[in-house]
């Protein structure tokens, strides 16, 4: 098993003009469990506020949760939903890509060497690219950035936070399909967040559907898509077109 998550929970105190003593906090991840094989996807889905990107950054340590275990079997990254708000600016891309490894000790020239391999890997071959900075870069390609500098350390799992909801259309299918083919050649294991069901249907093994911090589903993606038992994944189908249950 790459990753066992087992009855997280993540309060926040509520804040704002509407704070009074003695309110309810806002249980942003309620009881959450769930466990990924290594070499699987696994997707979490839900409307805004349903508390899957706290998901995600509690299990890459962003967040620490206030109770329940998060285990991991290796190293995991993370790319998140912005490209462009994800990259320093004031970086070129070979040290957005390499950092992680200089930080480890690294050598300048074997860290040349494996940015320049990962990049490659990405697709991202463009002469002279690792002296460019970030701004100079489609969004599609800002993305591959972000990907190459989650997977150069080999890590085992990586958790996609909603990786392709910034991007137009055409270039989704292209990002998708480059992941796709990284967890292929790389083995590696995801955990996809997205509120878009078409994305989580073509992405995920298994699908876990969030509601107000909780998970109300668990099922294989067949299942999930054909014969939905929760309500609320039921409603989620069909908000979308082209989505229904049997």
């Amino acid at each position: 098993m790459m990753l066992r998550v087992i009855e997280l929970k993540k309060y926040f105190r509520a804040r704002g003009p509407l704070f009074r003593s003695g309110r309810e906090p806002v249980r942003a991840v309620d009881g959450v469990s769930f466990s990924i094989e290594k070499g699987r996807t696994f997707g979490l889905v839900g409307e805004s506020g349903s508390g899957k990107s706290t998901v995600a950054k509690l299990i890459v340590n962003i967040l620490r949760p206030d109770s329940g275990r998060i285990i991991v079997n290796g190293d995991c990254d993370i790319v998140f939903q912005d490209p462009f708000s994800s990259l320093n600016p004031r970086m070129r891309i070979r040290d957005i890509v390499g950092e992680s490894l200089r930080i480890r000790g690294i050598s300048r020239r074997e860290t040349e060497k494996r940015v320049k391999e990962t990049l490659a890997l990405v697709r991202l071959e463009r002469t002279g690219c690792i002296d460019k900075y970030p701004h100079q870069f489609s969004g599609g390609e800002r993305q591959r950035i972000a990907i190459a500098r989650a997977i150069i350390r080999h890590p085992g799992m990586i958790v996609l936070d909603e990786p392709v909801s910034s991007l137009d259309v055409s270039i989704q299918a292209g990002i998708l399909n480059l992941l796709k083919d990284l967890q292929q050649g790389l083995g590696l294991t995801y955990v996809f967040i997205s509120h878009d069901l078409r994305v989580v249907e073509f992405m995920a093994d298994t699908v876990g559907v969030m509601k107000d911090g909780k998970l109300v589903e668990i099922a294989s993606s067949r299942e999930i898509y054909t014969a939905p038992r929760a309500e609320y994944t039921r409603h989620l189908l069909n908000s979308i077109p082209r989505i229904r249950p049997e």
